[in-house]
């Protein structure tokens, strides 16, 4: 299995919304009323820009949920695994994990989390079926969502192809 460089890692696959719902909607509830800590992203130094390919570490008080998107379809999260002070080794590359590197995620650091969407994907296409996952605070939200074999970030309201399923 790839680990994606990082040591500890072992994603586990995930294509569907019930199992993400049977797998992580316990946990993925839990992160209500906790505060937005950290968020944890992967740099290429190189290209002085974020890694897409690696998960997106977000940090709700010592509760961590490594979020990643692989494929057309696949989701992983894994939770607690990943150490964002251990280097990442990716032959070829020169990457470092780095904390809010992007503006949008500055913002959210230290807010308080209302609750997580599981987006599903209504579009007509391929990636039919996937499942984003969104972070709702009072005022904005972020999502992390499958950007065609990595990931990608948004701070919009869902696409009008996205199916919002709020876990309660």
């Amino acid at each position: 299995m790839f680990d994606f460089g990082i040591a500890g890692y072992q994603p586990l696959w995930l294509n569907r919304r019930s199992d993400v719902v049977r797998e992580h909607a316990y946990r993925l509830r839990g992160l209500a009323g906790r505060t937005l800590t950290r968020v944890w992203m992967v740099w290429d130094r190189h290209d002085d820009e974020w890694f897409c390919d690696c998960p997106v570490l977000f940090d709700f008080e010592g509760e961590q949920v490594e979020i990643n998107h692989h494929k057309f379809d696949d989701l992983s999260l894994t939770w607690n695994v990943i150490d964002p002070s251990v280097p990442v080794r990716w032959p070829g590359f020169d990457l470092q994990w780095r904390a809010e590197p992007l503006p949008g995620l500055q913002a959210l650091q230290g807010l308080s989390l209302k609750g997580v969407d599981l987006l599903e994907w209504t579009g007509g296409d391929l990636a039919q079926g996937n499942v984003d996952v969104s972070f709702v605070f009072e005022t904005s939200r972020v999502t992390v969502f499958n950007a065609l074999d990595e990931n990608g970030l948004s701070f919009a309201p869902p696409d009008q192809h996205q199916r919002s399923h709020p876990l309660h």
